[in-house]
C-alpha cells in the first residue's frame, strides 16, 4: 500500500476483494486515517457533489481498541444513510480518548440526503471485523477495513 510518508500526507483507495469492499487509508494522525477510510467508503458508492446538505450529527463512539471504534464510525455510517437515509459529505472527528479497554471519539458528520445523491456503486450492508485494522508507525497511520455490499 501507498502509505503515509514523511511530508505527512493523507489518502486512500479501495484494494480488490471477493464480493465486497477492500479499503485502505492512510494520515500523519488516528483520527485522520479512520476520516480517510469514511471517504473512501462513501466514496465508493455515492458522488455527493450535487447532493443536498440536510443538517449536521454528532455521536460518540466507544471501543476497546483503536480498531474498534474504526468500526464503530464506519457502522454509524451505515447506520445513518439505512436508518434516516443520509451519507457523511464532510465529517471532524475529536481526539481519540481514554486507555486500554475503555476509549471513545467524538464525531460530526455534515449530513446530505442520500436520495439526491448519484449512486455509483454498490451500497454498503455491513462493516465485517475480519481483518480490520488501524495502526500507527514510525511515519503515520493506516487502516483498512472490508464492508460488505
Amino acid at each position: 500500500m501507498d502509505g503515509p510518508g514523511p511530508t505527512g500526507r493523507s489518502g486512500h483507495r479501495s484494494v480488490p476483494h471477493t464480493a465486497d469492499l477492500r479499503v485502505e487509508a492512510w494520515a500523519p494522525t488516528p483520527e485522520g486515517c479512520i476520516g480517510e477510510l469514511v471517504r473512501a467508503v462513501v466514496g465508493s458508492f455515492a458522488d455527493l457533489e450535487g447532493a443536498r446538505i440536510v443538517g449536521e450529527r454528532g455521536c460518540t463512539v466507544f471501543g476497546a481498541s483503536d480498531a474498534d471504534l474504526l468500526a464503530g464510525v464506519l457502522e454509524e455510517v451505515v447506520y445513518r444513510m439505512d436508518a434516516t437515509g443520509e451519507l457523511p459529505a464532510a465529517l471532524a472527528l475529536g481526539p481519540i480518548r481514554g486507555l486500554d479497554g475503555a476509549r471513545s471519539i467524538e464525531v460530526r458528520f455534515r449530513m446530505a440526503d442520500a436520495a439526491t445523491a448519484a449512486l455509483v456503486g454498490a451500497v454498503p450492508k455491513a462493516v465485517s471485523l475480519h481483518d480490520l485494522d488501524l495502526s500507527g508507525g514510525p511515519d503515520g497511520w493506516t487502516c483498512r477495513a472490508t464492508v460488505d455490499v
